[in-house]
């Protein structure tokens, strides 16, 4: 099998972040978000991976990402062409590389608990033409939805119903067989202008044999900054203990409590409280300072007089803040100072973009 990853698109609910860093760049527990979604690709067996890009980032993504060796499998890149017209529009725009194939289509914006080879391994034994991961949500309408039979079988997807018809999300893990050209070429744009990859699976669902199974445990697109942080806390907690380790030397005093990574070259001064899970990259610099569980720290940053919990600090920014920042992204090379140095009463929550300088 082949596996074709989404990874184009502007996510403009994640700007200022997103102006400079295409969204599945963005780093969780200090790893771009696709390398993710390429472990749970190649650890299901699939070694041969095509991922769609906007035009003019293949080679910015290509650096970033590799060629695949890393994980022994091979990567590719190509652009969408065509502007945005939707998910199934992504698919057809590689069908001179997965025509005649049988494929796994992954949304690089998507990250699941555990693997994705229960789903992998029973498209294949059950000889499906289609099939789909499904997951109970607060709020379907945000998502295409399944309708059932009464019998539990599949009825129709719908993208987006304002009524839905279950309180479940079409996922954005989708597997399909050669046919999906086929039934490419008999649906229409949307209202909105888009080829709908829930038309296409209606059609698999009318005309071919399609399976469903619901995501145990938990699934998350990571489309605004309070699911990014959140995701970033999910893999945390997803990560194997044997992954933490602290490899520079800490001072004796120095409070390092629970799972923790710190990257060579990183000084941590004894007046320090880490309390895991925490990640932080190489060549950091933090004094007096808090890092609470569920942050990740990116390398070359520093932090001095600050807390820090349940956030993401990416690469080379600066804080210096007597205030507590929580919840919060702060972007590459951004830099937070004092404005007056009082003991802070409540939590600051802020989303930072690249190169930005804030006073608090």
């Amino acid at each position: 099998m082949k596996a074709l990853v989404a990874a184009g698109g502007r996510a403009t609910r994640l700007r200022p972040i997103t102006w400079t860093l295409n969204k599945h760049l963005i780093p969780l527990a200090n790893k771009p978000m696709l390398w993710y979604v390429f472990k749970k690709i190649t650890d299901a067996g699939i070694k041969d991976i095509i991922v769609n890009v906007n035009p003019g980032e293949v080679a910015e993504m290509s650096k970033a990402l590799g060629d695949g060796s890393e994980f022994g499998a091979q990567i590719s890149y190509i652009e969408q062409r065509g502007g945005a017209k939707g998910l199934a529009h992504v698919v057809a725009n590689a069908e001179e590389h997965l025509k005649g194939e049988r494929f796994l289509f992954f949304l690089g914006d998507n990250i699941i608990l555990g693997s994705i080879n229960r789903f992998v391994d029973r498209f294949q034994k059950e000889n499906l033409d289609c099939m789909i991961a499904l997951s109970r949500v607060k709020d379907p309408q945000r998502f295409g939805v399944p309708e059932f039979h009464p019998d539990g079988t599949l009825k129709r997807t719908i993208e987006k119903p304002k009524d839905p018809p279950s309180a479940f999300a079409v996922t954005g893990i989708y597997l399909f067989d050669e046919k999906y050209f086929e039934a490419f070429k008999t649906i229409q744009p949307s209202a909105r202008g888009e080829y709908e990859i829930t038309d296409v699976i209606t059609w698999y669902i009318q005309n071919a044999k399609t399976g469903h199974e619901e995501i145990t445990g938990w699934w998350k697109d990571t489309g605004t900054p309070d699911a990014l942080i959140e995701g970033n806390a999910l893999i945390m907690d997803d990560m194997p203990r044997e992954t933490f380790c602290v490899h520079c030397d800490v001072p004796e005093d120095t409070q390092i409590q629970g799972m923790v990574t710190i990257g060579n070259g990183s000084r941590i001064s004894a007046d320090c409280l880490i309390r895991g899970p925490v990640v932080i990259g190489e060549n950091c610099e933090i004094n007096s300072s808090y890092i609470g569980p569920y942050t990740a720290i990116g390398n070359n940053v520093k932090i001095h007089n600050t807390e820090v919990e349940h956030s993401i600090i990416f690469e080379g920014a600066t804080i210096d803040t007597t205030r507590r920042i929580v919840n919060s992204l702060i972007g590459l090379n951004a830099t937070l100072v004092d404005y007056q140095r009082t003991h802070p009463k409540t939590g600051h929550r802020l989303v930072i973009g690249d190169n930005s300088f804030v006073e608090l």
